[in-house]
């Protein structure tokens, strides 16, 4: 979106009837067309109108190529492809193709029909008039007939419709500056890490080498079963639809939990590979050459509990907890004169749990601004909450996380390295103490069988068409899934709900501060060193006053000249 030009403009005002307007087609022999300048000079007028409703399929996407035109979209009113999603996530991919298929029993035409495939593709500006008018014109009608059938079926469901109008429109326009607005890294930074990588890469494979007794290459399923099951002799732990024994990421890790050495080495070096090709050597090349900044693109039709997703690149996936993501984060930059802000909600999806279960114990924690994992701790372990050991806070998170997750005694067992017996146990005492906890797990499971979806505090669904499969592991899997959407997809709503809120009051302080990256929890801005603590201040509360739940929101914020010192 931030290079793409237009090459034409379609627009649909009745079902069966629209219109492709070309203004770019470049090929030899091309007829001639209107000026693209003269086109967006007479569309600008209803475009920027907010009183002249749009209706569009990924709507996000056409307002940005328009903003590099220097039009900025207004009347933004309804985006099929949202649409689609509130009304159900799980249903179909909310691409116009599959939408066009599931609703309209129509066969859209594909991209590949008008332009071709692979190496020999064309950009849509060599594809000949008489196949993209055609393409275009199609793509805006189907759009307006999908809305005509969609709208109508989410209008009536209240919850929904709320999501739609209320959190999932209105945050397009948000999305799309956040996008335009990137963030500056720091490429000289990163390539300093890839080869500092590459040479811990070199070292590990020769440890490898030296553990296995000979060289193997380290990329190979086949050579690595070998030493490992063969040479070795560990236990092989799952196996591939083929059945080879699988050297997967979850039976590497099974391994090397057990303290088995080689599998250790190999899961470092994958991580240390995975980061290094797509961030430490990809981000450099993604710097967009007339502003010097990364662009992310974010989706918010992909996730199922309606947490944002991004992608090229995903900044979802650079991990926090390890010093090689940390050290990523710390190429990410604030322009000079500026810091990087980072406010993050604090263990927001646990504070949602007590607002659901309305368990006075959990709730009491977080009204009295305990540390909750240090507060289950002393519950689960029976101590006083001063006398909880590093160790036992540990086992504490994992059992909060863990149980919100719908993790088993058995998943409980392997993560603290403890006997099944042993993590049952500690199951058993943590619903003792949260009775409220059990109560409203049990609600929700019997809730999802009842309706087949649940829902978030806002009214966000989630359908579970699994829920009654006779499959037991097929059925547990989506009860497990339906304990943890109302917490996740919550927590979805409220950060979208902050993301609306602070963006209205960035309108009005355009020059001192804006936001530049949504990550799971967290709001990331570059904020003028001037207007720091009164901007801290604001955002805090503005993030804490997104929803009020039965417990207190709590925003944790940071500043430094990187993302990292800033988080």
């Amino acid at each position: 979106y931030m290079q793409a030009e237009l090459v034409g403009v379609s627009f649909c005002a009745a079902p069966g009837k629209a219109a492709y307007c070309p203004v770019n087609h470049r090929y030899p022999g091309a007829p001639d067309q209107l000026e693209c300048d003269e086109v967006l000079a007479a569309l600008a007028p209803l475009l920027t109108d907010p009183r002249r409703p749009k209706v569009g399929q990924n709507l996000k996407y056409d307002m940005s190529v328009l903003a590099r035109y220097g039009i900025e979209m207004s009347g933004i009113a309804f985006d099929t492809m949202l649409e689609s999603y509130v009304l159900d996530s799980t249903a179909t991919r909310h691409d116009m193709d599959s939408l066009a298929a599931k609703y309209l029993d129509h066969k859209t035409i594909k991209y590949e029909e008008v332009a071709g495939k692979g190496a020999k593709q064309l950009t849509f500006d060599q594809v000949p008039l008489e196949q993209a008018a055609p393409y275009a014109a199609e793509d805006a009608d189907v759009t307006l007939r999908l809305h005509e059938m969609l709208w109508p079926r989410l209008e009536k469901e209240t919850g929904p419709a709320g999501i739609f109008r209320d959190i999932e429109m209105p945050l397009v326009p948000v999305l799309s500056r956040i996008e335009r607005t990137g963030v500056r890294i720091d490429p000289a930074m990163l390539k300093r890490q890839s080869s500092e990588f590459a040479d811990r890469m070199a070292a590990i494979e020769q440890q490898a080498h030296d553990v296995a007794g000979r060289p193997f290459n380290l990329g190979s399923p086949k050579q690595i079963a070998e030493i490992l099951f063969d040479e070795i002799g560990l236990e092989v732990k799952s196996r591939t639809p083929s059945g080879a024994p699988s050297t997967a990421e979850s039976a590497l890790q099974e391994l090397a939990d057990e303290g088995a050495e080689l599998p250790a080495l190999l899961l470092e070096h994958r991580g240390l590979a995975k980061l290094r090709s797509t961030y430490l050597d990809k981000l450099p090349r993604m710097i967009d050459p007339d502003t010097g900044r990364v662009h992310t693109s974010y989706h918010q039709a992909v996730a199922a509990t309606g947490r944002l997703s991004s992608s090229d690149p995903n900044l979802q996936n650079i991990p926090v907890r390890t010093e090689e993501g940390r050290r990523i984060r710390r190429a990410f930059i604030a322009a000079p004169g500026f810091r990087v802000l980072a406010a993050d909600y604090s263990q927001i999806e646990l504070r949602i749990m007590a607002h659901l279960s309305r368990d006075e114990t959990l709730q009491s924690a977080f009204t009295a601004g305990m540390d909750i994992h240090r507060a289950t701790a002393a519950e689960v372990f029976e101590v006083a909450a001063e006398a909880v050991t590093a160790d036992q806070r540990r086992s504490a998170k994992a059992i909060n996380f863990g149980l919100i997750y719908g993790m088993s005694a058995f998943g409980l067992a392997r993560q603290l390295h403890v006997e099944r017996k042993v993590a049952q146990e500690y199951i058993d005492r943590y619903f003792e103490r949260y009775p409220g906890v059990r109560a409203v797990m049990e609600r929700i499971r019997k809730d999802a069988a009842e309706h087949g979806y649940v829902e978030t505090v806002f009214g966000r669904r989630l359908y579970l068409p699994e829920i009654k499969a006779r499959n037991p592991q097929r059925r547990a899997a989506a009860e497990r899934t339906a304990i943890n959407a109302p917490m996740q997809g919550t927590a979805a709503d409220i950060i979208k709900r902050a993301m609306l809120a602070v963006d209205e009051w960035i309108s009005e302080h355009p020059s001192d501060i804006r936001m530049i990256m949504q990550v799971h929890d967290e709001l990331v801005f570059e904020i003028d060193a001037d207007a720091l603590e009164s901007g801290a201040q604001k955002i805090r509360s503005l993030m804490e006053q997104a929803a009020t739940l039965s417990v207190p929101l709590v925003v944790d914020v940071g500043i430094g000249d990187n993302w990292d010192e800033a988080h």
